[in-house]
């Protein structure tokens, strides 16, 4: 079996490969753009070919910068489009896949690489691990009476601001510029390069699926919120809601909870955490439902990737790594000091035990190390070696992303 980059005459082999290991048939080209995969960078891309040449799977990666808690910003490589044939599967094409595609970021200069899983039983023997969650909130609009508001909080917010509805073609650059200042101080969040609102492609609201947008403006006029939506049946679907506070996000979500002619509103997307319900009068007029996986992390060189975050409590921690993919283990001392930490290999004896892969389901705070030393993945070498990862992992701002790809 051969493993190679492909080049743009390969782009219809590969689409046509990747469809078929998922048993589906490319989009057909509209007007506008918007075909999912024509953000893909053909350098970026593999193909997997039999000793005669068959294509048989595909993976790739896109570019992306990942907010990481302390706001700090570091490039990313985004694993997609990982699919083999069904005649194929089983026969370790995909572990092939990748090792050599993990071995290629690491050459390249990477040191952390990060997907959406299709299904969650695949990618932890590779080294990923669940880092953010998202979820749907349901909520009636005719329950949706809000509780009363704090001096201070949403309702002055919303009188100093304005909400304004604009159709999806008349507003792309306002939604790249918020996306962009709203990804830019929440943990998890991943860019959205210019190429993927130019070419359209993803999901809504870049895609040129028709949507309408609440805008919201603060006090001097500046776009600083939308929440892109569709009306079908009787129910409003936030497709996000991108907003730089809390008080922005709430905005928003009371104007389209008073949309009138509509019974239900879903907002997709929500961090599972989200304080939208307590703000609801009637708790219960918010359902909270398909909480799932979204962001899987997978840390390609430790040192640098604990360096590079920032941390809110002071600490030593001595970490013994497991990498049974890469058939490596490391023994690492975290020293964390005003928000910077140092990480260097050490004999000292280990606190945690852990895998690779549920480094990355710690590393953005989203998970607390405690939970999986209580579900037995990770093992803890005394009674206060949780508690303290515990604090030094903890983020000030939970983990979550909106981005598909």
């Amino acid at each position: 079996m051969e493993i190679r980059p492909t080049t743009d005459k390969d782009l219809d082999v590969f689409v046509d490969t990747l469809h078929a290991a998922f048993g589906l048939f490319p989009e057909t080209p509209v007007e506008g753009g918007g075909l999912w995969w024509s953000a893909l960078e053909t350098d970026r891309c593999l193909l997997a070919l039999t000793a005669d040449g068959r294509p048989v799977g595909t993976a790739a990666t896109y570019p992306f910068e990942l907010t990481l808690p302390g706001e700090t910003l570091v490039p990313v490589s985004g694993v997609t489009a990982v699919g083999v044939l069904p005649s194929h599967r089983r026969q370790g094409v995909l572990t092939a896949m990748m090792r050599h595609q993990l071995a290629g970021l690491r050459a390249g200069g990477d040191f952390l690489s990060v997907l959406l899983a299709s299904e969650a039983s695949i990618y932890g023997r590779f080294g990923y691990g669940p880092a953010t969650h998202t979820s749907e909130l349901k909520v009636s609009r005719h329950r949706a009476a809000p509780a009363l508001p704090r001096a201070g909080g949403a309702a002055d917010a919303r009188a100093a601001g304005s909400v304004e509805v604009l159709r999806r073609a008349e507003c792309g650059d306002i939604l790249e510029e918020v996306y962009d200042q709203y990804r830019r101080a929440q943990p998890g969040a991943l860019s959205r390069p210019h190429r993927w609102w130019a070419l359209r492609a993803g999901q809504p609201p870049i895609s040129p699926a028709p949507r309408y947008v609440a805008v919201h403006r603060d006090a001097d006029g500046a776009p600083d919120g939308y929440a892109s939506y569709s009306i079908e049946s009787g129910t409003l679907t936030v497709d996000e809601t991108v907003a730089t506070d809390d008080d922005v996000f709430t905005a928003l979500a009371r104007f389209v909870l008073e949309h009138d002619l509509v019974s239900q509103v879903v907002f997709k997307h929500v961090p599972p955490e989200h304080p939208l319900r307590w703000q609801l009068a009637d708790i219960r007029a918010g359902e909270v439902s398909g909480v799932m996986d979204w962001l899987w992390v997978r840390l390609l060189d430790v040192p640098r990737a604990l360096t590079a975050r920032g941390w809110s409590s002071d600490g030593d921690l001595v970490l013994d790594v497991d990498d049974p993919f890469l058939g490596e283990r490391d023994r690492w001392l975290l020293t964390v000091r005003d928000g910077k930490a140092d990480c260097v290999p050490t004999d000292r004896e280990a606190d945690l035990s852990l895998d690779v892969r549920d480094l990355g389901s710690v590393y953005l705070g989203g998970t607390a190390p405690s939970t999986l030393v209580r579900a037995g993945h990770i093992r803890a070498h005394h009674p206060g070696a949780a508690g303290l990862a515990d604090a030094l992992f903890r983020a000030e701002r939970s983990p979550h992303c909106l981005h598909w790809f």
